[in-house]
């Protein structure tokens, strides 16, 4: 079992930033592949970015966070990072933290390859 505790949502101006952490605990040595979803209300859940564990790799970005969004992961502390910057009113949603084993890859983007989630973070961005 892998424990996935999000934090660092608020409510932002357009423009602004701000960073995502997703501190992970338990059988962590299983983890694969890390990942950040968000869902909007009436909206399907939608990967925004995901990252291997072991070793990173090219990370994964959805198209419309590309040049704005960076994944990071910091593994002395099990800790997982969204860098937010240039934040618009579109990208306002329920922020996950993903963790999955080896189904996880070629698939970082699909929900139905982490096992494992957090309890999601609010991100209000208003113009």
């Amino acid at each position: 079992q892998v424990q996935l505790v999000e934090s660092g949502g608020g409510s932002v101006q357009a423009g602004g930033s701000l960073r995502l952490s997703c501190a992970a605990s338990g059988n962590t040595d299983s983890t694969v592949c890390m990942g950040w979803f968000r869902q909007a209300p009436g909206k399907e859940r939608e990967g925004v970015a995901g990252i291997y564990t072991q070793p990173p790799g090219i990370p994964y970005y959805v198209d419309s966070v590309k040049g704005r969004f960076t994944i990071s992961r910091d593994n002395a502390k099990n800790t997982l990072y969204l860098q937010m910057n240039s934040l618009k009113p579109e990208d306002t949603a329920t922020y996950y933290c993903a963790a999955g084993g080896p189904s996880c890859v070629g698939r970082r983007s699909q929900t139905s390859a982490y096992n494992y989630w957090g309890q999601g973070t609010q991100v209000t961005v208003s113009s």
